[in-house]
């Protein structure tokens, strides 16, 4: 498992709800999935506590909540004790495996394994799984449950392929996929429930509210949504019914679909556009006028494309847009805006080709896209990634490396005047790796696309966000 905000704020929560009301007795290893993070040795510091706070709304009465939770026993990092990720997985009573490395983590890496820990998720999963089946012997009763919480389609099945990719690479025997495909399971899930994280800038008002310090408090929202495709034994290996959790077993696409577009797919839509614009949360962004009315019209951009009834659309709309006015969570576009080209398109893309499939381009849709390039605008480089600028004030990107490398190379032909901003656009469009095909079949996108640069470069976002709030789609 990892260690961030929402895992921590959503399944480590639930963990010790399940075990307070004694229908489970489990505990978390917390896993530190970058080289460069910064949680665990502040976990480690605190033995593995933290402090959930939860606040909002929840049927009609105000909820604030807070809770010291004690679910994660340890945390390793692999990049340092690799052999301790191996001691974990030789465990006969290690069962789930759980993850939320954001769409940009459940993608096919050419990777070597030499006995340290691989860089991607899938390669350490390949690594570890293939370490436990020959701990084990094959053992049949000894697979595990692995429970992807990344927020794309059919989630479980495409880690299963990216393991059995990784596997195919390494040359693991006939054997081990044998044992891999008929006693593991992967489950595809749908997890919803905004979590905020460390409340920067409050964190006076929360000392004098808990009576102690805490490095690590994760704010989040009360409401909050498992959805797990998995076989009815899972059920009892991980009771999250009995405790009373909001937990949906069975398919989970409608519920995807509805979450993904209509709540992370404004997320998305709203952030490079309302930083850019001076905003810092998602509340600053639905209490200015102008911003507000733009991400309206983006969310019925975004119904028009969903296949599903128009009721349904309007009633989780009115949920989210209850939920973005949360007074009591600060949840910064910053945090949001990681890893934004993969969130895009796994999350705002599909809308915008159903459109385009109409013979439109909505504005709010393609805005976005633009305000997107502009906001990967670097100003610097560090050995993390790409440093920008909104004003004076400088801010970090987290992206892919394929990604800041085409987007830095891209700004830095533009400023030399080696290439149109168009020019620019149609290379960045045209890259299969990072889209899943060339946007530039798309007629009409690269102009408009061009077109809200220049606004946003020479009139700046407010005027951009202005000419698109209300306007609709435009005849591609």
């Amino acid at each position: 498992m990892g260690e961030g905000n929402f895992l921590r704020g959503f399944i480590d929560w639930m963990i010790q709800e399940m075990n307070k009301q004694g229908v489970f007795n489990g505990s978390v290893i917390a896993v530190q999935p970058t080289p460069h993070g910064k949680v665990l040795p502040k976990l480690a510091a605190q033995d593995y506590l933290y402090t959930a706070v939860l606040r909002g709304r929840k049927n009609g009465e105000t909820v604030d909540y807070h809770e010291v939770i004690s679910s994660i026993s340890g945390g390793i990092n692999p990049y340092s004790n690799w052999p301790a990720m191996k001691q974990a997985v030789e465990s006969a009573d290690l069962q789930i495996i759980v993850s939320n490395t954001t769409e940009a983590g459940i993608v096919y890496q050419e990777e070597q394994y030499d006995g340290a820990s691989p860089l991607s998720y899938p390669g350490k999963l390949a690594a570890l799984l293939h370490h436990r089946f020959t701990y084990y012997e094959g053992a049949g009763d000894k697979g595990l449950y692995v429970l992807p919480c990344e927020l794309i389609e059919e989630n479980g099945k495409k880690l299963k392929s990216i393991v059995h990719k990784v596997a195919e690479d390494w040359g693991y025997s006939e054997a081990f996929f044998e044992w891999l495909d008929h006693s593991n399971v992967f489950c595809d899930t749908l997890v919803d429930r905004i979590v905020t994280g460390f409340p920067r800038g409050q964190e006076a008002e929360y000392k004098e509210r808990l009576g102690y310090d805490d490095e690590l408090i994760t704010v989040g929202e009360p409401y909050h949504l498992f959805a797990i495709d998995a076989d009815e034994r899972f059920k009892e290996v991980f009771p999250l019914h009995k405790a009373g959790l909001n937990v949906k077993w069975g398919g989970v696409k409608e519920q995807r679909d509805l979450k993904v577009g209509l709540l992370n797919g404004p997320h998305t839509l709203m952030t490079p556009v309302g930083y850019l614009a001076g905003a810092d949360t998602v509340l600053d962004v639905m209490t200015t006028p102008s911003l507000r009315s733009f991400v309206e019209q983006g969310f019925l951009d975004i119904q028009e494309a969903l296949p599903m009834e128009a009721e349904v659309k309007k009633e989780f709309t009115s949920g989210v847009v209850d939920r973005f006015l949360n007074p009591y969570n600060k949840h910064f576009l910053l945090d949001i805006g990681m890893n934004s080209f993969f969130k895009y398109t796994s999350r705002l893309l599909p809308r915008l080709k159903t459109h385009a499939g109409r013979g439109q381009l909505p504005e709010t849709l393609v805005l976005a896209l633009a305000a997107l390039l502009v906001y990967y605008k670097p100003v610097r480089t560090t050995e993390k990634g790409l440093i920008a600028e909104r004003g004076k004030e400088e801010y970090e990107t987290r992206e892919n490396p394929v990604v800041n490398a085409l987007v830095l190379d891209v700004w830095q032909s533009i400023e030399e005047g080696r290439i149109t901003i168009l020019s620019a656009v149609r290379s960045i469009l045209s890259r299969e790796d990072i889209w899943g095909e060339d946007l530039n079949a798309l007629d009409g996108l690269a102009e408009r696309v061009t077109a809200h640069i220049e606004t946003i470069q020479i009139e700046g976002m407010d005027a951009a966000v202005k000419k698109v709030a209300g306007s609709g789609s435009v005849k591609s």
